[in-house]
């Protein structure tokens, strides 16, 4: 059998487990009801009235602005105060009671569209002195589960469609319509994508290799030495034009390119000038009507003269127009060539001189 003394310190090792054990319990409680100060923190309670309920329970959160400062300790019917007869008791700590108003209001809030109810107070737009234990702050229009739900429709609506959708996207992609359809379904289009994909290897490996004009593009090094060669005339070019060498880099560096060029835009600025005061034969030609008139009379005469050769009239126009005289004048000129060809063959037959004595 244990000696006494062992039972002792048995007994005292459970004690002090206990003890260890309430500390312990009493730590619990402290951090889970830090929110409102801990159990010994001094309490405000607050009331307020509600159509309903809105499957608010004891122990729900009361928040400010989002902050647990509390919890509801009891709900309950009170029929003389229809048509708000639910009262919500709620308990808070005086801590928080500076953030409080006596124009204050609640309302009961769900988080989320399935999450439990809460008590929210509004002290947004509220003013005057905090509110006094057991006081009764105004309560607002709290929505109900089925408010959530009904405002929630629209999107519910949505996803509803968006399922639809996903439902007929399914369908085409099981069938073979479509591209994406074809592609998981019909065993022709993929034998034509290893095909195509066949190729591409084979074209990839034959650049690889330097095969063709992709493959020496890529491996062969005379282009990148034709690239080098060009990239440095180029600098040599754009050297010689900073260094003012050539025609291009004396129009860039040397002024009296510039001063000629200057001069002959204003010689052609003075030019213009004179045209448009009426100077000069342009200035006539632009300005001068009557000039401008006797123009348009010798272009009309012209365009007569020319009318009048192409409807064959007067002697320039029969010689145009006319076949038997262009006939009559090869002829001529034909018998003209024999004569003088006669002459020179004979010159004794045509050029006989006599001389008569009296």
């Amino acid at each position: 059998m244990p000696s006494r003394k062992e039972i002792q310190w048995s007994q005292l090792k459970v004690g002090v487990l206990v003890l260890v054990a309430m500390a312990v319990l009493v730590g619990l409680i402290f951090l889970m009801s830090g929110s409102t100060g801990g159990p010994f923190a001094p309490k405000l309670t607050l009331r307020s009235y509600f159509a309903n309920a809105s499957g608010l329970k004891n122990g729900a959160p009361v928040t400010l602005e989002g902050v647990t400062i509390g919890s509801v300790i009891r709900i309950r019917v009170v029929p003389d105060r229809n048509p708000t007869p639910v009262e919500v008791t709620m308990r808070v700590g005086e801590e928080f009671i500076r953030d409080l108003h006596a124009s204050s209001t609640t309302s009961i809030a769900q988080a989320g569209v399935l999450g439990d109810s809460y008590v929210d107070i509004d002290s947004s737009d509220a003013s005057g002195p905090p509110p006094a234990n057991n006081a009764e702050l105004r309560a607002t229009g709290s929505p109900s589960i089925q408010d959530v739900i009904r405002t929630s429709q629209v999107s519910i609506d949505e996803v509803s469609k968006l399922v639809r959708k996903l439902e007929v996207l399914t369908d085409s992609l099981n069938s073979t319509h479509g591209t994406v359809g074809a592609l998981i379904n019909d065993p022709r289009f993929l034998a034509k994508v290893n095909r195509i994909t066949d190729d591409l290897g084979k074209i990839t490996s034959q650049i690889s290799q330097g095969q063709g004009t992709l493959g020496k593009l890529v491996n062969d090094d005379t282009l990148y030495n034709r690239a080098n060669e060009t990239i440095g005339n180029l600098d040599k070019i754009s050297s010689n034009l900073e260094q003012g060498k050539g025609t291009a880099g004396k129009l860039l560096k040397e002024d009296a390119l510039y001063d000629n060029l200057n001069s002959t835009v204003a010689n052609a600025n003075q030019l213009l000038t004179q045209v448009n005061e009426g100077k000069g034969a342009l200035g006539k030609l632009a300005k001068d009507p009557a000039f401008a008139q006797k123009l348009d009379d010798t272009v009309s005469r012209l365009d007569s003269i020319l009318r009048g050769i192409d409807e064959g009239k007067g002697t320039i126009g029969q010689m145009v127009q006319n076949r038997s005289l262009y006939d009559h004048a090869d002829q001529t000129m034909d018998q003209a060539r024999q004569l003088i060809q006669g002459m020179r063959d004979n010159p004794k037959k045509y050029l006989v001189i006599r001389l008569k004595l009296f």
